[in-house]
């Protein structure tokens, strides 16, 4: 196989949300995972978790945006220009969204989960659990990002 094979994936379900524009970056917000009718059974042992990763594609990302190479973290100028993969950008070669939820309830195909910064129609292309082994033991970062976490930590 070779670096130029394409990559065919089918999503397992699609994002229902009110929120519109930032609306989604909201932590409190309520959203729901509408998963296709054949996966059901892959729910089994779900509701024993309390939070789930949710990878979904950013399907608003145009061919254009996904050249970027390079951005200012969070769009502000007054931090480093860095690579795409050193930033939590939406701008990506893969336009792929890889968000921490957690997980409300469960009914039949229906996942309510709170603090999915997606829009509504958003596919989803999988679900994983989250488990202890997930939390990285002496994790550093750089000066900017403690710069936005400070700042963040100031906001009433």
């Amino acid at each position: 196989m070779n670096s130029q094979n394409l990559i065919t994936m089918k999503p397992v379900g699609y994002v229902r949300t009110d929120a519109q524009d930032n609306e989604v970056k909201e932590k409190n917000h309520l959203s729901q995972i509408v998963l296709r009718s054949e996966y059901v059974e892959a729910l089994d042992g779900v509701t024993g978790f309390s939070h789930l990763y949710v990878l979904f594609w950013l399907s608003e990302i145009s061919p254009e945006q996904r050249q970027t190479k390079k951005v200012h973290p969070r769009g502000r100028r007054d931090l480093p220009l860095v690579g795409v993969f050193a930033a939590r950008t939406n701008l990506r070669p893969n336009p792929i969204g890889l968000t921490l939820v957690e997980l409300v309830k469960v009914e039949g195909n229906v996942l309510t989960v709170r603090g999915l910064d997606a829009f509504d129609g958003t596919p989803v292309l999988d679900i994983k659990s989250f488990d202890f082994w997930d939390i990285a033991k002496d994790a550093k970062v750089p000066e900017w990002w403690l710069k936005l976490e400070k700042e963040k930590q100031r906001k009433p």
